[in-house]
């Protein structure tokens, strides 16, 4: 099975026993105004690392256990709301709340597995070729301080 169909099945699952879907993507920004990326083991790209919101879970709550599960990144104080943007890319329904991250600890980084292929580190000019159209746009929204787009 390749790569996008058991994101789509994954994602189809999700919307036969959720009516709507609510993921988290953080903007994680270092003391140097470097911008942290993820690259996923099923999906190809650079991508703000995040994913879904959980039952019973906060958004906020969902976004820091992403950050340390994917990138070992500790969020410190509270992630600033950058926006919540309709993902028509998957559904309908699909909505993504974007934060950005300016305070944290680096924790350890874990290993490479099938989710997250690699994290790296990268200067908002100088992004890998392969980073997502809406990545990029966040990006340039935050570091430009202009308002989020409505859809991802």
């Amino acid at each position: 099975m390749g790569p996008r169909l058991f994101t789509r099945m994954v994602h189809g699952w999700g919307r036969l026993t959720r009516g709507m879907t609510l993921g988290v993507k953080a903007l994680v920004i270092d003391e140097a105004g470097h911008i942290l990326l993820a690259r996923h083991g099923y999906v190809p790209g650079w991508h703000l690392p995040g994913g879904g919101v959980e039952v019973g879970e906060t958004a906020e709550e969902a976004l820091a256990r992403e950050l340390r599960e994917e990138t070992g990144i500790l969020a410190l104080g509270r992630p600033r709301l950058h926006g919540l943007l309709l993902n028509r890319n998957l559904a309908r329904r699909d909505h993504v709340a974007v934060y950005v991250v300016e305070q944290f600890d680096r924790g350890a980084i874990p290993p490479p597995n099938r989710e997250i292929a690699e994290i790296g580190v990268f200067a908002p000019d100088r992004l890998p070729e392969t980073t997502t159209g809406p990545t990029r746009r966040r990006i340039h929204e935050v570091i430009t301080n202009s308002p989020p787009a409505a859809h991802w």
